[in-house]
Formats: C-alpha cells, structure tokens, sequence
C-alpha cells in the first residue's frame, strides 16, 4: 500500500513537470490560460485570493516563480501597476492580454476591466492562444481547438444575453464599483457605481445621497456589490433606497469565468426585468 502511495505521487510529480508552467498576474486571467491550456498548462497565482489587484506588491517568492516559468499572462491598462519592475531583466515570455482590445475611458482614466466584455475576453484569449502556441508549437491544434470552443461558447452567451437585453427597456443598474463598463458596452446597459474604476476611497455623504436619489427615481429594487469588494456600502445604500444586494463577480479572486459570466448576466437581467 505504501509502495503504491509512494508511486502515484511520483507520477503525479512526473505529470506536473511535463506541463507548461505558466504565471499569472491574478484569477481572471488563469480561468483565461486554463481555458487555451487545461491539462497542457500548470497555472500559477501571482496575486493571493482576496487581495485587491491595485492594492498588490510582488514578493522575492513571486520573482523566484517567474524565473521557474515558461510563460507570464497579465491583464495590463494599470490593473498591474507592479508589472514592469516585476518583469525587469526576466527572459519569460510575456502576454498582456487586454493587447487589440478596444479599450474604454471611465472618469478620464482607461479601465483595465476587459475580462468583463465577452466579445474583449475573446480577444484575450485569441492573446493566450497565440503565446502558448510560440512557446509549445507541437501542441498547436490542442490549443487552436480549445480556443474555437471557448470563443463558441461565449459567443452562444452573448448571443443569449444580447436577445434578453434588447427585450427590456430599463438599462439601468448600480454596482459597488465602476467594473462592468465592457458588459455594459456589449449589451447597451447602463452602470452607476459606488465606488470609481479602481474601487479607490468611501464615497461621501454627498454622494451616498446623490446616489439614494438615483435608485429612488429609477426604481432601482437590486443595488449589485462585488464579491471581492466591501458589501457595507452597497448595503447602507440599498437600505436607504429600500432596495436589496446582490453579490456578482469580476473574478478578480475567485469564480468560474464562464458559468459566472452567465450568473452575472441573469442576475443583471432579472434586475432589470
């Protein structure tokens, strides 16, 4: 028994080291690599679950890991202020992965939440796709298939999401902070947020009631708060508006990227409905 113990872990050892061992800046993007690579690719996290990624400073553990990679995928547009000190005198190849996305201004700075539109999110992965194929060209058509299903079923989410949008007049929704600017432009909906692009400082009392006044006015019965972000904003603002919190996901520490995109979408339309 323990001869056999002993064996699986050696294989599983060997398994492990036959992969590509590929790093990433935070969540998002390894549900992005897992996506192209799945069992070709080892993935690892730069930035721990539950750590805010404009928040983060790289460790001498992290730059230990980036010099073991084959590969280092980042999302860019400032998610990762850290990124090129990080990536000072390393040889790994590099991928950021919002490259070609036609990028939005939020409040006179560009948001870096390109992940959250998943026409964008394809762009990224078309990014991904391309890298692994640079670095590992003999496994090629793996990844170019696993690409094309990816995009498929996105594209089937988009497809179903864009129906239901149209079908529905409010396009208005608020959210704990300024993320969904992608999703909104793909389905022409309409985000007031809390809290600006970067989640940065409380809003005032000014602005608390600013923002009471809107959900009064607009009928607003769901006031959405992130997974990863503070809910006693969003919950002192449904409060005072007579309205409930909803948690959805920017992936940014935790959550399955296309089932929580999904999830995202309906709980959005049933807001709206």
């Amino acid at each position: 028994m323990v001869g056999c113990g002993k064996e699986n872990v050696k294989s599983e050892a060997q398994n492990k080291s036959d992969k590509l061992k590929v790093l990433v800046s935070f969540h998002a993007m390894e549900e992005l690599v897992e996506l192209i690579g799945d069992d070709k690719v080892d993935v690892e996290v730069v930035i721990p679950e539950g750590t805010e990624a404009h928040d983060f400073e790289p460790t001498t553990k992290d730059i230990k890991e980036l010099s073991k990679s084959k590969l280092f995928v980042y999302n860019g547009l400032g998610m990762e202020h850290w990124v090129e000190n990080f990536l000072k005198n390393s040889k790994v190849e590099v991928v950021e992965a919002s490259t070609n996305v036609n990028t939005i201004k939020n409040d006179g700075v560009t948001d870096p939440h390109t992940w959250l539109g998943l026409k964008d999110a394809i762009v990224e992965l078309e990014n991904i796709k391309n890298a692994l194929i640079k670095i590992d060209s003999k496994n090629s058509d793996y990844y170019e298939k696993n690409y094309e299903n990816a995009k498929q079923e996105l594209e089937s989410v988009y497809d179903e999401y864009k129906t239901k949008f149209d079908s529905i007049e409010n396009k208005k929704f608020v959210t704990g902070h300024k993320a969904f600017g992608y999703l909104c432009r793909e389905f022409g909906l309409d985000q007031v947020a809390i809290q600006g692009v970067f989640a940065e400082g409380e809003p005032s009392p000014a602005k608390l009631a600013e923002l009471v006044t809107y959900c009064k006015d607009n009928n607003i019965k769901t006031v959405f708060a992130e997974e990863m972000g503070s809910t006693k904003v969003a919950e002192t603002l449904a409060r005072e508006a007579g309205a409930k919190v909803e948690t959805i996901e920017t992936f940014e520490g935790e959550g399955d990227y296309i089932d929580g995109m999904r999830e995202n979408l309906e709980k959005i339309y049933k807001a709206l409905k």
